[in-house]
């Protein structure tokens, strides 16, 4: 029998597709579920919602609930972690302080001055969590959702020996776009995708062996609707040649090009009809979760799922569950997973995080090597590959100033001050986090 435990398994839609998932698999259907959260009411929730999957697809799965870590880690085959350091009070200032500044974040989770310092947050915990594993699972393949996915990769596969692998559902699920906007039946696209997270790149994409970027780019160039879905994506596309793995929103953040003047954020991230969930509006996602925790809507969500009569049961898109199905001896799986280097793409440095195709099979994960990456791409990467490396440099050697140098090169803040005004900002966002970072025996920077 299978133990697959939940770190943060409050994170109730995680948590809940993720679950699904797994039962679908008949090498998986009586796994010992073991949710694990230190938020008592979330775990209540999430609990209630797991029991209703089992109950109605009948799976002879075994649910435990505890807000005990190492309970949960103890034999576990596999570790999902979905955790959050620190609620909306705390991550909110990785948004609003960089904006006195004139750095306009629209997600802030995964890179750039404000993904650094979530960074920071999350690594000491992230760490404690393998230290965990090494010693209570150390055979248990461990699949991390938790943002910001690159760092926090980075820093547990640099200091951990725990099997580590992060996932995004980004990859798998722009080509769905594809096949709407070129007429492709759906599962049809075939695509080779490699880069780092949040910006991998479709090297090829191809129907029945053709190649579909000279279609995609026409239809880009000339249908106005179609462009407006994806602002930021469709002119990184037409300017660099290939499509970038993640939404526009986030997208807009990792580079120069979107947000350093009101007139660009206008033109390029503000809503407008027919665009996609998420354009780039200043602090989208800071919004989302504060509307979701105004007058307990995110309670009202789970209770009028909990009271549906009938739930889906069908295997979403996700990896994980795939991925343990072959971990303990099922199907080989393929898909992109977030791994070291180590010269699999032989332009980006060895010890950054990059996100390649990978293969899952009993007890192992395979890296498929990739080559260079096309120079205008790889570029690109190496900026924001380097502030990755930097920030989880600046843990392992406790170092507040290496933060500076990070933040230095994000693109967010560099296309707007000058480096003296990046110290200052830097300073300010180690005094407001300086709580939540045990890894600095001082936060000031000369």
């Amino acid at each position: 029998m299978t133990k697959i435990a939940f770190i943060g398994a409050g994170s109730f839609g995680f948590t809940r597709t993720l679950v699904r998932d797994i039962l679908t698999f008949p090498l998986l259907k009586d796994s010992t579920i073991v949710l694990m959260d230190v938020d008592k009411e979330r775990l209540s929730w999430i609990t209630k919602a797991v029991e209703k999957i089992v109950k109605a697809g009948n799976y002879p799965a075994k649910i435990v609930s505890t807000m005990d870590r190492k309970e949960a880690l103890k034999g576990a085959d596999a570790v999902m972690c979905t955790i959050l350091a620190g609620g909306l009070d705390v991550w909110r200032h990785d948004i609003e302080i960089p904006k006195k500044y004139k750095v306009d974040f629209n997600v802030g989770d995964t890179r750039g001055i404000a993904g650094i310092f979530r960074a920071l947050r999350t690594m000491p915990v992230m760490l404690d969590i393998c230290k965990d594993i090494e010693r209570l699972c150390p055979n248990a393949i461990m699949l991390n959702y938790t943002n910001p996915m690159p760092m926090l990769c980075n820093a547990m596969q640099r200091c951990s020996s725990a099997n580590v692998t992060g996932l995004c559902h980004s990859v798998q699920g722009m080509p769905r776009d594809f096949e709407r906007w070129l007429g492709i039946p759906t599962g049809e696209i075939e695509y080779h995708c490699a880069g780092i997270n949040h910006q991998a790149w479709y090297l090829e994409l191809k129907h029945k062996g053709k190649d579909l970027y000279p279609a995609l780019r026409k239809l880009v160039s000339e249908d106005s609707k179609i462009y407006n879905e994806e602002h930021v994506r469709n002119e990184m596309f037409l300017q660099l040649g290939y499509y970038v793995t993640e939404s526009s929103g986030h997208s807009s953040e990792y580079s120069w090009w979107f947000r350093k003047r009101p007139d660009l954020i206008k033109k390029y991230c503000s809503p407008t009809k027919g665009c996609a969930w998420n354009p780039g509006e200043y602090a989208f996602i800071l919004k989302c979760y504060a509307d979701r925790d105004r007058n307990g809507k995110w309670r009202k969500d789970i209770q009028e799922w909990l009271a549906q009569k009938d739930i889906d049961l069908a295997r979403g898109h996700e990896y994980a569950a795939s991925i343990i199905n072959a971990w303990v001896g099922g199907e080989i799986f393929g898909f992109n997973g977030n791994v070291m280097n180590n010269g699999v793409i032989t332009n980006l440095p060895k010890e950054a995080c990059v996100e390649v195709p990978v293969f899952a099979s009993k007890n192992r994960v395979s890296v498929s090597y990739v080559g260079e990456l096309p120079i205008q791409l790889a570029t690109l990467n190496n900026v924001s590959a380097a502030t990755e490396i930097m920030t989880v440099n600046s843990y392992i050697e406790k170092n507040p100033e290496m933060v500076f140098h990070a933040c230095a090169y994000d693109p967010m803040c560099a296309s707007v001050l000058s480096m003296a005004e990046i110290r200052k900002l830097v300073q300010e966002m180690l005094n407001k986090n300086k709580a939540y970072l045990p890894q600095f025996k001082s936060v000031k920077i000369s």
